[in-house]
């Protein structure tokens, strides 16, 4: 591998990789476990992303694609000598297109970096999570990023009309298209976003934006029963006609643990509730959209849906309802833990928590789990502690939270991807049939196997949804 070392040192000089005591520090700088390579290279064009791939393709050597590290499913780990290739130098906003609503950004750029200055165009990237300041674009292609607006305006998915894309081998897949339609043969694109860095290494891409939103209202609502979540939620949806953009629920001890010390919010609505939702509308006319909004939340309470609720009187308010919902860092008082991201059914839901408390109760009686998420668009997030982090205490917490997803159809990954974590539960969710093609994906355009390797796959069978 030394050769090969000198040649990339070479290529991309003194400034263009990491090694030794700076590989240390990048490593343990995000939130992911992503291991300790021998080099980080720091390109700073998609041309030496290509160089890079040819000299690492002649020579087998694989390579780990880093982001801001903000994954949770180790999908950014380099183990046993792979090198990683972070795109931090490829950050430019190229262009803002105001009248066609796009925007051309390198793979690098900061997700909160390209917010803000989309804003100052009167436009919008729809895509909001709570890894903003530090969470990149390509990363969030990678990752087919979802957030707290999914319910409204869909997955990053939805918000990329083009790509440019490094394969394995060097080839540049430049498809930087900028229309909403465009039929003409397969659309390529779709293959890289999700794939978590295994098919090829995202460079730059085009995303559809939205005009920024003239008006915004914001309620922290508590809620006495499960069933009455889903039926708040589809009263919210008609009656503010189609402006609904989040509907974030909070389980009671989630809720507690945010807002009491040492976490540093105060409770919007009293602790007494078993559910509680956050939920936000952005239209077109503040005074219109504040009637219709208030009127909604009335509805709620005339037809029993919501039993206290706190309407945002200003931003400074709207932004200490949304940091209590952000702050899930404060999870880390319940160390060691355990994080889930699953999908299923809303019908489903009550059901599925039920049985996954029971399960940990009975294995680990003296558990917590932290139950929160996106309930308009199915996704759960849950986060377990049981007092030990042993790999035998995950395996154990893991069949807690995934064997009822199996009956219910449920997702194991609902937007954080596989990567490493979630490898073994993949057929939990994909049929043979499914994962073939995805291994046949894999193999075609990464025949020597260099990209992310052992990651979303492995040598070893997976588990059947028969087992």
């Amino acid at each position: 591998m030394s050769a090969l070392i000198d040649q990339l040192k070479d290529l991309l000089g003194p400034t263009g990789y990491l090694e030794g005591a700076d590989v240390e520090a990048k490593a343990s700088s995000g939130w992911s476990h992503v291991g300790n390579p021998p080099l980080v290279l720091r390109p700073a064009t998609t041309n030496e992303v290509s160089q890079i791939m040819k000299l690492c393709h002649e020579a087998g050597q694989s390579v780990v694609a880093w982001g801001g590290l903000t994954g949770l499913v180790e999908s950014a780990r380099a183990v046993e000598g792979e090198l990683a290739l972070s795109l931090e130098r490829m950050h430019a906003i190229e262009e803002v297109d105001e009248l066609a609503g796009t925007a051309t950004v390198q793979a690098g750029a900061v997700l909160q970096t390209v917010q803000e200055e989309i804003e100052k165009h009167g436009l919008i990237l729809p895509l909001d999570l709570g890894a903003r300041g530090s969470a990149t674009i390509g990363g969030n292609v990678a990752t087919n990023a979802g957030g707290n607006r999914v319910i409204r305006y869909g997955m990053m998915r939805d918000m990329v009309l083009g790509l440019e894309v490094v394969l394995a081998d060097g080839t540049v897949l430049s498809s930087l298209g900028k229309m909403i339609k465009d039929n003409a043969g397969y659309d390529l694109k779709q293959l890289f976003i999700g794939s978590e860095g295994t098919l090829g290494i995202v460079t730059r891409v085009v995303v559809r934006l939205r005009r920024k939103p003239d008006s915004q209202d914001t309620a922290f609502v508590a809620v006495d029963s499960f069933d009455k979540l889903p039926k708040l939620l589809d009263l919210m949806d008609r009656r503010l006609a189609g402006t609904l953009s989040a509907f974030e629920c909070l389980w009671q001890d989630f809720y507690k643990l945010l807002t009491n010390e040492p976490a540093p919010h105060t409770p919007p609505v009293e602790q007494d509730y078993p559910y509680y939702v956050l939920i936000e509308a952005m239209g077109a006319n503040q005074q219109k959209d504040s009637e219709r909004f208030e009127l909604a939340l009335e509805d709620a309470f005339e037809a029993g849906l919501i039993v206290d609720a706190v309407l945002a009187k200003s931003q400074s308010e709207r932004d200490k309802m949304w940091a209590i919902r952000d702050d899930v860092g404060q999870v880390a008082q319940n160390w060691p833990i355990f994080t889930f991201d699953i999908s299923l059914p809303v019908k489903d839901m009550e059901a599925y928590v039920t049985e996954m408390k029971d399960r940990l109760s009975s294995a680990y009686p003296e558990h917590t789990a932290m139950i929160f998420g996106h309930l308009g668009d199915g996704n759960l997030h849950v986060i377990a502690g049981v007092g030990d982090d042993s790999k035998d205490a995950r395996r154990g917490v893991e069949a807690c939270v995934y064997e009822p997803l199996r009956a219910r159809g449920g997702s194991v990954s609902a937007e954080h991807g596989v990567g490493l974590e979630k490898l073994p539960y993949l057929a939990y969710t994909r049929t043979p049939e499914e994962i073939t093609l995805m291994r046949t994906l894999k193999n075609a355009l990464d025949p020597k196997g260099i990209l992310n390797p052992g990651k979303i796959f492995s040598a070893q069978p997976l588990r059947s949804a028969a087992e």
